[in-house]
């Protein structure tokens, strides 16, 4: 459990709200529009109406107190920098940003924040992949090159272990866990795990490997 201050209730912001309060961290959210703040009271151990750009509202929350901060203002880059420069000035142990731009990260990365996420281009870069692959299932990008994918098995698969089918040597992949039709999940299979036809593997490996691997499911 961690204490995480975010500022901004926009939508992005009021779902990273939810997901953190799922996972019990204690959260104190900040926006400057009230009722913004009323569905998240629920969810949260304090809630302030204020302008963070004004230093006197941003020193009052006590910001060496929070692990984490998330400056979610999505449609004021001025606000979000000074926001994020002050924090940091104030002593934020790690400042997390939000950031629609490349321009932008790269002034919030210079103006203190210690990460900069980029929710709406990662969502479009997520769904394109799914969608424009066949078989795909999801996706998850590691790094440029290496991505985690959840994939069918090839027809030849089936019925076969995965130590008769050597996947790392010949398709140069390895499976991380392998999502049942009954929802069950088997993580790190072993090698005398035999595949179904229903299965959902999920393989990681170097995007141009698998890309050779999809082009062969039918």
């Amino acid at each position: 459990m961690k204490s995480i201050l975010i500022i901004g209730m926009g939508r992005f912001g009021q779902h990273l709200c939810r997901n953190l309060a799922a996972l019990e961290n204690e959260i104190m959210i900040v926006d400057q529009e009230e009722e913004r703040l009323e569905d998240m009271l629920p969810l949260v151990v304090s809630a302030k109406i204020g302008d963070c750009t004004n230093e006197t509202v941003l020193k009052s929350l006590g910001i060496d107190n929070f692990d984490i901060c998330f400056v979610c203002i999505g449609t004021n880059f001025q606000s979000s920098l000074e926001i994020t420069s002050l924090l940091k000035e104030m002593g934020a142990k790690y400042v997390v940003s939000k950031a629609n731009r490349d321009i932008h990260a790269k002034f919030l990365l210079r103006n203190g924040a210690d990460e900069v996420i980029y929710p709406d281009r990662d969502i479009a870069e997520k769904l394109a992949v799914r969608y424009s692959a066949n078989h795909v299932f999801d996706y998850i990008e590691l790094t440029d090159e290496f991505s985690i994918y959840e994939i069918p098995p090839l027809t030849e698969w089936m019925g076969k272990s995965l130590k008769e089918l050597a996947l790392r040597n010949v398709y140069h992949i390895s499976i991380l866990a392998v999502k049942r039709p009954d929802g069950e999940m088997c993580m790190m299979p072993d090698a005398d795990y035999v595949i179904l036809a229903d299965d959902h593997l999920m393989v990681i490996g170097m995007n141009t490997d698998i890309q050779r691997l999809l082009d062969r499911i039918k």
